[in-house]
């Protein structure tokens, strides 16, 4: 994957979800449809929060990562292998033990959130080339990832949840 594509798509994909975000109010964007299930602004929250604090900033790691570290480092799991061979995470609910994320407090949190991940995805790409691909950093489900794995899972991870976001949509516009 050239990375230059990635970014390209990423602000392509984050144009949608910021054009979307006109579809519904604040009020709408809180409501859960069940107390176990993340409202739509929750989904938003967890995108952001998951690319800069954990995609991202796994990045850094493995650029600062030592030979040493790197030859300690483990591959990826079957399931990281098949999510990249395919290009994406198969078309499933996923449910995953990680915070609840808070809800939103504004829709322009929510688009200066989006923003900010184009922003320093932009900033990162130029760099990637010069990190090994021998350093990498473990991802809970998916095994050891590289750099230019975490910064491709960003895009992956949000086009993953626009299956999460279309059902939401239904839910909202079944409850008006």
């Amino acid at each position: 994957m050239i990375t230059a594509e990635t970014v390209q798509r990423m602000e392509e994909i984050t144009n949608r979800y910021i054009q979307e975000l006109d579809d519904f109010s604040m009020e709408q964007l809180i409501r859960k449809p069940s107390e176990n299930e993340w409202s739509l602004g929750q989904m938003y929250v967890h995108l952001i929060n998951t690319a800069l604090n954990m995609q991202l900033r796994n990045i850094e790691l493995c650029r600062h990562q030592s030979a040493h570290e790197a030859a300690e480092a483990e591959g990826k799991t079957e399931a990281g292998e098949a999510i990249f061979r395919n290009g994406s995470f198969p078309p499933v609910r996923i449910q995953v033990q990680t915070a609840i994320p808070d809800q939103p407090l504004t829709k322009q949190q929510i688009v200066e959130g989006l923003n900010t991940v184009v922003r320093r995805m932009k900033e990162v790409e130029p760099l990637l080339e010069e990190i090994s691909p021998q350093h990498t950093v473990q991802h809970p489900r998916l095994g050891g990832l590289n750099a230019k794995e975490w910064f491709e899972l960003v895009e992956m991870h949000y086009r993953h949840h626009l299956h999460q976001k279309e059902r939401l949509k239904v839910y909202l516009e079944s409850n008006e």
